[in-house]
């Protein structure tokens, strides 16, 4: 029995390590190395502008990863792929390590679509096979750094809402295991914007 746990244990650590090994920046450096990254997500990760996302609080694992993807291409988008191109693992490491420091500014979901909002991120659709968000994204909506789940608290309803019909439409394709577009496909307009809307006040 002792065996079995240990070895459970070292596959689970095996499988996080990696993830945490990545997020080991200097946030002292990654403030200066962000300056130009400031012109659209705020000095401190808090973007005045919408469709900007607000990279204050969030999982450095996954800002390394989303990184990574604008250089790779695996994500696309010509604006970000210029400004990441001559970074560095350690830049990137950095960049990251300030960001995920900074505290979120939080908004205001809509009252009118709170209560479908709501269910949808805690309890899914059971006749759709459409699991919780908070499965993924956890209950206060901080995310699972070590799987690389993103954190949604805070973060602008618009920008939320078109990453959400970029995966639905496929025109995103740099999630785990296609994992947000096999949840996001069958929902409506209507439920994406509720989503996009709950999450952005959600702590």
């Amino acid at each position: 029995m002792k065996k079995l746990v240990i070895v459970t244990l070292s596959a689970i650590l095996g499988c996080v390590a990696p993830q945490l090994l990545l997020a080991q920046g200097d946030a002292a450096a990654g403030q200066a190395k962000s300056a130009l990254c400031a012109t659209c997500h705020g000095a401190d990760g808090n973007s005045q502008l919408a469709e900007n996302p607000k990279l204050a609080g969030q999982n450095a694992s996954y800002l390394i990863k989303q990184i990574q993807d604008y250089q790779s291409g695996a994500r696309s988008n010509l604006i970000m792929a210029g400004m990441v191109a001559a970074l560095t693992e350690q830049d990137i490491e950095d960049i990251a390590a300030w960001y995920s420091s900074q505290q979120v500014t939080l908004q205001g979901a809509d009252a009118e679509s709170l209560e479908l909002g709501q269910t949808l991120y805690r309890a899914g659709i059971k006749e759709l096979s459409i699991a919780a968000c908070s499965a993924c994204h956890s209950p206060t909506g901080i995310g699972n750094a070590p799987a690389g789940f993103p954190s949604l608290s805070g973060q602008h309803p618009e920008y939320t809402l078109l990453q959400l019909k970029a995966f639905r439409s496929g025109e995103r394709q740099n999630d785990q295991s296609a994992m947000m577009r096999s949840v996001v496909e069958r929902l409506t307009d209507q439920e994406l914007e509720a989503l996009a809307s709950y999450v952005s006040g959600l702590n």
